[in-house]
């Protein structure tokens, strides 16, 4: 029985998080060898946002598919290519229909297996979007009548929506991965019927930080209250992530191991 391999990298934090991607992706392709690369990219440009500079920076670095979630419109210059529909640049598939863009794509691998990619947004202390569990099951549903091997980034506030959405989509998808509070957890395993979950995939980016920023920055606004202008941090950049090993006639996942590189050296 054959089977596929999907790396997962978490959310891309501004110039230092594409330098750690630089750096330390060939290195990992090189041990895993990876039939796709899949990386969360909505804080790719400056922090906040996607810029068509920064989305084919990203794509030239061999990411196949990147996903995003609630800063996806803090560029505008990036709505136009969401308009375009590319097939490797995703928003979350329950903002409204009228929103540009599209939130789920098939990935075929140069071994010729396809991978169905969703990308989902919570909305607990988020936005107030359509649900995600009733619109990440049409969607699934219509990916599976094409593929059985699909891959979700559940990009959501808290532990316990992406835990819910992990077991709700358990044995319909290959991997529920979360994403978006950029602090990598430790409880990747498989669920009862075959999905590999894990709550966040952390970040890639300056860990001397608060979640990717600068950390004066962000101690200043909690002490004081006021608005304040964060900025990227720089200082001790990882690469952080998982790689999902999934059997490839079934879409069922074999394996889930996190990955925590550091720039200089490995942890």
């Amino acid at each position: 029985m054959s089977e596929t391999r999907v790396l997962f990298l978490g959310d891309i934090i501004g110039r230092p998080g594409r330098r750690a991607v630089r750096e330390l992706l060939p290195g990992l392709v090189l041990k895993h060898s990876p039939d796709m690369i899949i990386a969360n990219g909505e804080n790719a440009a400056g922090g906040f946002g996607l810029t068509p500079e920064v989305y084919q920076e990203l794509k030239k670095l061999n990411i196949d598919v990147i996903t995003t979630g609630n800063h996806v419109w803090d560029r505008k210059e990036i709505v136009g290519c969401l308009k375009k529909d590319h097939a490797d640049i995703l928003r979350p598939v329950n903002y409204p229909p009228a929103a540009p863009g599209t939130g789920s794509t098939i990935f075929t691998c140069p071994s010729g297996v396809k991978v169905g990619v969703v990308n989902l947004s919570g909305r607990v202390f988020m936005e107030s979007l359509d649900c995600p569990f009733r619109t990440g099951m049409d969607v699934i549903k219509k990916l599976r009548e094409a593929t059985p091997a699909i891959v979700v980034d559940m990009h959501a506030e808290t532990t316990s929506e992406k835990a819910a959405i992990g077991w709700y989509f358990d044995g319909q998808v290959s991997a529920v991965i979360g994403t978006h509070t950029h602090v990598q957890t430790s409880d990747e395993r498989i669920l009862h019927k075959g999905t590999a979950f894990i709550t966040d995939a952390g970040m890639t980016g300056p860990v001397d930080s608060v979640i990717g920023m600068r950390k004066e920055k962000i101690i200043e606004g909690f002490l004081t209250e006021m608005p304040t202008r964060f900025e990227v941090a720089s200082k001790d950049l990882e690469l952080q992530g998982v790689l999902v090993t999934l059997r490839s006639e079934d879409g069922k996942a074999k394996g889930i191991e996190r990955i925590r590189l550091k720039l200089g050296g490995e942890l």
